[in-house]
């Protein structure tokens, strides 16, 4: 009896010795558990979890979604880089070789993209590049057809509507260019320091609804902050916080993006692009980003979610006969329309949807207010990005804030889009090609984002 006392008082004497840490030691953190402590489990404000979203995006969706995106209706996007800053004019032109465009020689765009720059049938063009001819005069001409001049004044109507959260650029300007996204692939240009600081700055500083007195943290250009300015910004961060939340999962993709294709080696025969992993740590470690780095990845999930939500809202958009993805070759436009669908109809079954509602919960005028707010603090951002001194950079940051507020423009208009009439033009829902190829470019660059940080989880798993 003695003896089987004595066993178990020394069992539970190794238990207590291992639980107070005076027996063995753990094992330090990895370098990936530090980047990733918080993308895990569920997310804030959603019902979905990390791990659901991982094998849904990276097994069944981006293998599709990356072929349809090297397509030629979508690696074609129309952007003038040459708007000058709106809001300051000492702005530093990155001169490496790596933050230049090369924009497509005119023969390289397909004719149907060219003279169908944002509608989808043949029909639909022939009809409004009458209005636009009608509109370009200064007045609705009276010789052209009824339904013309109607559809003139609605495409005017459309135009000026305040449901749009971007300023798109004029594609019609002489200095409006054509660019391969292919050829011009989102990665890392060396453009960094303050001048970069200065653009997401002026975006977290100026256009996230957030007080001057509110210090954001790690933000380079601020001095003094500490503890007690960051429990201030996170109990602002409570009210506004999805808009915020949006702004930094765009932030953290785009660092993603940099951090995955980096320049390794350069020699005179070629550059090797591939994974940084300091890069990423430098950006995501919770340590040295004191904590910051692993919110901005989960943020990353929530903008994933947003986004996606909006491509399956917008599904009776594109399923309609007369939408087609006009590039002028019959076989392929119609071979991309099937797997475009496909691709829409495998969202929609997506089983944790977000619920866009929680938006703006609660009074109806406090939510048409803040959708508002919305709208405008968008459309600014938006213009910020004609201030970034890195062509490429500026690039991909117009695509994917355009790709971002067109899928906000969807959320919002839901009603909208289940009147659509089945077949012929709809006037109260309107897509642009621009708008559309921009929306899924943008998508395309989260759902890379999260495949990215599968590898960038693997690499670091041994890392200490």
């Amino acid at each position: 009896m003695g003896r089987g006392w004595g066993f178990l008082f020394g069992l539970l004497g190794a238990v207590w010795l291992l639980s107070s840490g005076h027996g063995e030691e753990q094992p330090p953190e990895t370098a990936a558990q530090r980047c990733f402590c918080q993308v895990s489990g569920y997310l804030d404000d959603c019902t979905c979890d990390v791990e659901t979203i991982d094998r849904f995006n990276n097994y069944r969706l981006f293998p599709r979604l990356q072929k349809l995106l090297e397509s030629d209706y979508f690696r074609y996007y129309k952007v003038n880089l040459k708007r000058p800053c709106p809001f300051w004019n000492d702005i530093s032109q990155c001169g490496r070789r790596d933050c230049a465009v090369k924009p497509c020689q005119s023969d390289e765009v397909p004719d149907g993209i060219k003279s169908a720059s944002y509608k989808y049938s043949e029909e639909a063009n022939n009809l409004i590049e009458e209005c636009e001819q009608a509109e370009r005069l200064g007045a609705v001409d009276e010789s052209l057809s009824e339904e013309t001049q109607k559809a003139v004044l609605q495409w005017t109507k459309h135009d000026d509507s305040s449901d749009n959260f971007c300023e798109a650029d004029d594609i019609q300007s002489p200095e409006a260019e054509y660019v391969d996204l292919l050829l011009n692939p989102e990665r890392y240009t060396g453009y960094k320091g303050p001048d970069a600081w200065k653009i997401w700055n002026v975006i977290y500083e100026e256009n996230c609804f957030k007080p001057q007195t509110i210090k954001r943290p790690l933000n380079p250009l601020a001095s003094g902050q500490g503890t007690s300015e960051e429990n201030t910004f996170y109990s602002w961060l409570e009210e506004k916080r999805a808009f915020y939340r949006l702004i930094s999962g765009l932030h953290a993709s785009i660092n993603v993006h940099l951090s995955a294709r980096y320049l390794l080696q350069e020699t005179w025969l070629e550059k090797k692009w591939g994974h940084n992993i300091t890069e990423f740590q430098q950006r995501f470690d919770g340590i040295l980003t004191e904590g910051e780095g692993p919110r901005r990845l989960k943020n990353l999930y929530f903008l994933y979610l947003i986004e996606l939500r909006a491509l399956s809202k917008v599904l009776p958009f594109f399923e309609r006969p007369d939408f087609q993805l006009f590039t002028g070759n019959k076989i392929q436009d119609e071979e991309n329309k099937m797997l475009l669908l496909e691709i829409l109809h495998e969202i929609k079954s997506f089983p944790l949807h977000f619920d866009e509602n929680s938006f703006f919960a609660g009074d109806k005028k406090e939510a048409h207010k803040l959708k508002e707010d919305f709208r405008l603090h968008f459309r600014n951002i938006s213009r910020i990005m004609d201030c970034v001194g890195c062509f490429k950079c500026r690039l991909w940051g117009k695509l994917q804030t355009q790709g971002l507020g067109t899928a906000l423009k969807i959320l919002f208009s839901e009603k909208l889009i289940a009147n659509m009439p089945e077949s012929g033009p709809s006037y109260e829902f309107h897509l642009t090609r621009q708008e559309i190829v921009s929306l899924f470019n943008a998508f395309g660059r989260i759902s890379t984002s999260v495949k990215e940080l599968e590898n960038f989880r693997n690499l670091l798993q041994n890392i200490h």
